[in-house]
């Protein structure tokens, strides 16, 4: 079948729907079918609690595929109405659907922007080909099958937007892409939150590489001619907006390529026009935090406040952030103030980032301070954020290890906070050093109910415990079941 791009050249279409496909030749139209007329009327002219039993009762044996499509074409501009034809073909099994068929609804339901029911016809119409043609992909079988009846059935392009989303949806990126080429080879253009969604499908599954690749090829930045000299016209349709690249700037981020995420801000800028939003300069500024350039950090705050981009709790959080992590910690407070006195909601992430900056400085006191703010405010802290000051309070000042326990007893309580092995260690040691045998054997019941088994650090820390205790006898008969306990691990792991 040889296909090109058309506009009709005597009909109007109608809105929402143009004409980009023809054939070559086109079949003979087949003899008017008394069946189809008779089902039409009974469908459009029943009340509906009738039209269905008189269905069922005049044609018992149902409908063949192509008869179901002659029918719901002439539905077509009720596809409510078509779309229960199909389920009560589907309920009664009176029509072995095919792949045709399928793409007939889809197509109806897609030029009425019945977006969920044409996508759950899609993913039947996808099961249906594999079930038809094991030799042929299925997502190339419904994308020609949807190209065949493209025009007769007055659709709109927005039809194989769905079918690249649900492509997506079902993990099926190879079809997705196959889809875009297709289309892209004929001049036709996915919608911009198409494009965006495929490169980000791809980076997320193929790396930030191969979806920067994808980007340059769905948005036909490689694909330019020379107008005269030094000028170039890029060919692709569709434009870029800030979404695509702050989707790309994220998953290079993840990566921990930031680099690259300073090259995409200059081609967002440079090469594209496209214009930055606040999201973008948030993820720029979280890449200069996140390799201590907290100079260039900065410099993206300055920009943002001359070019008028609103400052949301997005910013600040990634500010305050960066700040903290690079143990500027005052500044960092400086913008928390500035957030309150401009009347904008701190989150718990807030708190957090200021809890673990002023731990790093070794403010232990300062973070208890801003931790029961926190909680005041009905915030619940990460679990890393809890360690951290157990950590602060532990590591620094042992005499308060007893309030690190209870700070520890109150999370696991309150908020279902689940310390890990370091945690408890760090509890029984201290606890051990400080004479408090009970507490500490406490804590490591707990620690074993959780599944962790004692580690050589924990029975070390109950030996010396005793020790200092002057219970030589419990000192011993631990050294001893130490050394059972990994001898007995070792053979375990060989």
């Amino acid at each position: 079948m040889i296909i090109k791009r058309i506009i009709h050249p005597t009909r109007k279409p109608k809105p929402g729907s143009i004409a980009l496909f023809t054939t070559v030749s086109s079949p003979a139209s087949p003899p008017p079918d008394p069946l189809i007329s008779d089902a039409v009327s009974i469908l459009t002219h029943h009340r509906s609690k009738s039209r269905w039993s008189t269905l069922r009762s005049l044609h018992p044996y149902g409908f063949t595929p192509s008869q179901f499509s002659e029918i719901t074409l002439r539905l077509r501009n009720n596809p409510h109405l078509s779309l229960r034809f199909f389920l009560f073909t589907r309920r009664f099994s009176l029509c072995s659907h095919d792949v045709g068929s399928c793409s007939t609804l889809i197509h109806i339901l897609a030029r009425s922007r019945l977006k969920s029911h044409a996508s759950e016809v899609i993913r039947l119409a996808l099961r249906l080909a594999d079930d038809e043609d094991e030799d042929e992909d299925r997502v190339l079988k419904l994308f020609r099958s949807l190209i065949k009846s493209y025009n007769r059935c007055g659709s709109a392009p927005f039809v194989f937007d769905l079918l690249v989303k649900s492509c997506l949806d079902s993990k099926e990126i190879d079809g997705a892409v196959m889809v875009m080429r297709k289309l892209s080879s004929r001049g036709i253009s996915l919608q911009i939150s198409t494009c965006n969604a495929l490169v980000s499908e791809v980076s997320r599954r193929r790396g930030a590489s191969n979806g920067y690749k994808m980007y340059r090829e769905v948005f036909g930045l490689d694909d330019v001619i020379k107008v005269d000299e030094g000028t170039k016209k890029r060919l692709g349709k569709v434009k870029p907006n800030a979404n695509t690249f702050n989707s790309m700037m994220m998953s290079f981020y993840r990566e921990g390529e930031t680099e690259m995420v300073e090259r995409i801000w200059r081609e967002m800028e440079d090469e594209v026009g496209c214009s930055p939003n606040g999201y973008s300069y948030c993820v720029l500024m979280e890449a200069y935090c996140a390799r201590g350039l907290m100079s260039g950090a900065e410099k993206i705050w300055e920009e943002m406040k001359v070019k008028g981009v609103v400052f949301d709790v997005v910013a600040y959080n990634t500010m305050i952030g960066g700040l903290c992590s690079n143990l500027e910690v005052k500044k960092a407070n400086e913008l928390f103030r500035e957030m309150g006195l401009k009347g904008i909601e701190c989150t718990s992430l807030t708190y957090e980032h200021l809890v673990n900056g002023y731990c790093k400085v070794g403010d232990v006191e300062s973070a208890l301070v801003v931790y029961r703010e926190m909680k005041r405010k009905s915030f619940e802290a990460e679990g890393l954020t809890i360690e951290a000051l157990v950590d602060g309070l532990c590591g620094r000042d042992r005499d308060r290890v007893v309030e690190a326990a209870e700070m520890v007893k109150d999370a696991v309580r309150e908020s279902e906070f689940y310390p890990s092995r370091k945690c408890y260690e760090l509890l029984i040691k201290r606890l051990c050093e400080e004479g408090m045998m009970e507490r500490a054997l406490n804590i490591q019941a707990e620690m074993v109910g959780k599944g962790f088994k004692p580690s050589q650090e924990t029975y070390r820390a109950f030996i010396d415990g005793y020790g200092i205790a002057v219970d030589e006898k419990t000192s011993a008969l631990l050294a001893i079941e130490m050394a059972e306990s990994l001898k007995l691990r070792a053979e375990e792991e060989s």
